[in-house]
């Protein structure tokens, strides 16, 4: 059994507004999210990781929905591996997969949750990724290049991430008993020596961070 824990407890401080609750075509954010992963057919449930006042929120707009695998709302932590933490204590006994994904990432697909889910359990540990493909450049405090960066093997990491729930549980454990920060569960894994293979991601999957980023990801929405 697969559970997603989405995190969705930021503060939203660059957008200025609470991005997950904006409107993006016909609903908020988050809804868009919400419903990939109910309509994902390798999804059994979801975790929702938010403060109490959007959770209140969203599981109103939730019950508009009708989400059949929303499993219920957990208060999310001061960073973002402590909301991670408190998805992964709220998890049923009967999961044995967990995906970990950015709520305010609205755009993505179904099919490609689904191909992280194969290959995890393949694997034990798979994320959604992009190569990268633009020209990095190296520069000062000034804004003067100093170099350029070998884009060779580099990768922008995405969400979903989809673990053994052992491993993952086991990886988090050892970032809070170090006292750790990790800014995503590859991180988390990595840190603790396991490897983790990345599932190339055809579709679009911004994630909502800057008051532009909202027409964009308009414009991107399937029609």
């Amino acid at each position: 059994m697969t559970t997603a824990i989405i995190v969705a407890a930021g503060s939203s401080s660059r957008m200025g507004f609470d991005k997950l609750l904006a409107r993006l075509g016909d609903a908020p954010v988050i809804l868009h999210t919400l419903r990939a992963f109910q309509v994902c057919p390798d999804i059994d449930s979801f975790i929702v990781v938010a403060a109490p006042e959007r959770a209140e929120v969203i599981e109103r707009l939730s019950d508009d929905e009708g989400f059949t695998k929303l499993r219920g709302f957990i208060s999310g932590g001061e960073a973002r591996h402590h909301s991670v933490n408190a998805g992964l204590e709220a998890l049923p006994d009967d999961c044995d997969f967990v995906a970990v994904h950015d709520g305010a990432r609205p755009l993505i697909h179904p099919q490609q949750i689904s191909r992280c889910i194969a290959r995890a359990r393949e694997c034990g540990a798979a994320a959604c990724a992009r190569p990268l493909v633009e020209t990095l450049k190296r520069a000062d405090s000034g804004g003067l290049v100093t170099g350029s960066v070998d884009r060779e093997g580099l990768w922008i990491m995405e969400t979903p991430q989809v673990f053994s729930r052992t491993l993952l549980t086991e990886a988090y454990a050892a970032v809070l008993r170090d006292g750790a920060a990790v800014t995503d569960e590859v991180s988390a894994v990595e840190r603790a020596g396991y490897p983790v293979h990345l599932v190339s991601n055809p579709f679009p999957n911004l994630k909502i961070t800057w008051p532009e980023d909202l027409a964009i990801a308009e414009r991107l929405l399937p029609s």
